[in-house]
C-alpha cells in the first residue's frame, strides 16, 4: 500500500506526530529501530503528567495507545535509504523492505558525542547528565560538577548553579576570561583547572594530581549529530547549532526537500522530552496541512 506519511523514528517526537495524523485518519507507518536517546535513564523528569516515570514505560504506553488506531502500522527495524520526491517517496529498510509514501518525516533523534573521559560513558543518564531541568532537582542542591566541552560550557555552569554548589572543570578545553571568572565567582561557582583523569564511584571525579572530588551529579554538554544519516540520502540540508549538527527545517518543519519533514531533537534546540513531543505534534499537524492544501 502507499502511505500518506512514513515516520522514520518512533520515539517521543515521532509518536507525537503520528498521533495527530492518525486522528486525522491518515495512513501512517512508523519505522523504528528502538534506540531512544534517553534509554540510559531510569526516570524521565519535567514532562507534564509523566514526571518521574521510567522512560521505557512512557514509550510502551504511548506505543500501545497509538496502535489502537487502525490507520497506524509499526515496523520494527532500521530505515536505510529514502529516495523519490513529494507524493512518491520510497523508504528502504536495512532488511530490504521498500515502502511507498506521499510524505516522509525524519524523527531519528541524535547521538551524544561525549568527551573521552574514562568512566563517563558508563554513567551517562544515571549520574552524568546534560539537562538540569530534567535531572537537577533530584540532586537535592548538592555538590555538582560541570565539565567543559567548549566555551559554551561556562553558560552551562552559570545555569547549573541554580541547582546546587558547582565546580566547573575547564579540563584544558578553554580558559575563562576575567569577565566570565567574575560572573562565575558571583554565582558561587568554583573553577578547577586541573585536568580530569577519570570518573570513579557514582559521580566522583579523580583529577590528574590524584585528588578525588565527590559530587551528587555531573553535567556535561555533549556535541550532537543525527542518530542516522538517512536524511542526507535524500539530500536534506543540515545546519550547525551551538549543540552540534541538526536537520534544517522551516517553521512548518519542512526540510530543504519538498515533502520531507523533520522534528524532535534532530531538528530543534534545545532538547527535552517535552519539547520533542511539542515539536512532533506540530510537525504532524503541519504535514496534515500539506496533504490537505496541495501546493506545487
Amino acid at each position: 500500500m502507499k502511505y500518506d506519511v512514513i515516520i522514520i523514528g518512533g520515539s517521543y517526537a515521532g509518536m507525537a506526530a503520528a498521533l495527530q495524523l492518525v486522528r486525522a485518519r491518515r495512513q501512517v507507518l512508523i519505522i523504528d529501530a528502538g534506540m531512544r536517546r534517553n534509554r540510559f535513564a531510569s526516570h524521565s523528569h519535567g514532562f507534564l503528567g509523566q514526571d518521574g516515570v521510567d522512560p521505557a514505560l512512557i514509550f510502551e504506553q504511548s506505543r500501545e495507545q497509538l496502535l489502537r488506531y487502525p490507520s497506524l502500522q509499526w515496523h520494527e527495524g532500521a530505515a536505510e535509504n529514502v529516495y523519490g520526491e513529494k507524493e512518491a517517496f520510497r523508504v528502504q529498510t536495512l532488511s530490504g523492505d521498500v515502502f511507498e509514501t506521499r510524505r516522509v518525516l525524519f524523527a531519528v533523534g541524535v547521538k551524544d558525542i561525549l568527551p573521552p573521559i574514562e568512566g563517563l560513558q558508563q554513567r551517562w543518564g544515571q549520574h552524568v547528565f546534560h539537562c538540569p531541568y530534567c535531572h537537577g532537582y533530584e540532586l537535592n542542591q548538592g555538590e555538582l560538577a560541570v565539565i567543559a566541552t567548549s566555551e559554551m560550557s561556562a553558560h552551562q555552569a552559570q545555569m547549573v548553579a541554580e541547582w546546587g554548589n558547582v565546580t566547573f572543570f575547564t579540563n584544558n578545553v578553554f580558559t575563562p576570561d576575567e569577565e566570565i571568572r567574575a560572573d562565575l565567582h558571583r554565582r558561587g561557582v568554583k573553577i578547577e583547572t586541573t585536568p580530569i583523569k577519570r570518573l570513579v564511584n557514582h559521580a566522583d571525579i579523580e583529577t590528574e594530581d590524584g585528588r578525588v572530588l565527590p559530587f551528587a551529579g555531573i553535567f556535561v554538554g555533549p556535541k550532537n549529530q543525527p542518530a542516522s544519516d538517512i536524511a542526507q540520502t535524500l539530500g536534506c540540508k543540515l545546519e550547525e547549532t551551538v549543540f552540534g549538527t541538526q536537520i534544517s527545517s522551516d517553521s512548518m518543519k519542512e526540510t530543504s526537500v519538498p515533502g520531507a519533514f523533520a522534528c524532535g531533537d534532530v531538528a530543534r534546540v534545545p532538547h527535552s522530552v517535552s519539547l520533542a513531543v511539542g515539536d512532533g505534534a506540530w510537525a504532524g499537524a503541519a504535514i496534515h496541512r500539506s496533504l490537505i492544501f496541495q501546493t506545487a
